[in-house]
């Protein structure tokens, strides 16, 4: 066997220690979602009411439930298909509960109109 393609070969070192991502970047989320928790905070503060208020607190919350996933969870940094793979199902069940409303209306409508 030739010297020369036996040294081009790289080999792995003895102690794998992983993928290292910087300090920098969780203590930048961590303020991040400081700054969201007080958004959600001062919500209340404001005393909004009715849909603004909830879906304000819904936006942040997926905001934080995001950023918590994507950094502190590594899904950042993982493959798409692992990414889809987490983040299809939960977006068809939301699908399918919007889908499932809209039939629920439709059917008390009906309903009023028939037997009201």
């Amino acid at each position: 066997m030739d010297p020369a393609a036996t040294s081009a070969v790289p080999t792995a070192p003895a102690s794998h220690s992983g993928q290292q991502h910087p300090v920098g970047i969780y203590l930048k989320v961590w303020g991040l979602l400081f700054v969201l928790s007080t958004f959600s905070y001062l919500v209340d503060y404001a005393n909004l009411h009715g849909y603004l208020r909830w879906g304000l607190i819904l936006a942040l919350m997926v905001a934080k439930a995001g950023l918590i996933v994507a950094v502190f969870m590594h899904m950042r940094w993982e493959r798409l298909a692992l990414v889809y793979a987490i983040l299809i199902p939960p977006l068809a069940l939301l699908v399918l509960m919007a889908l499932m409303a809209t039939e629920a209306d439709y059917t008390f409508l009906t309903r009023l109109a028939h037997f009201g």
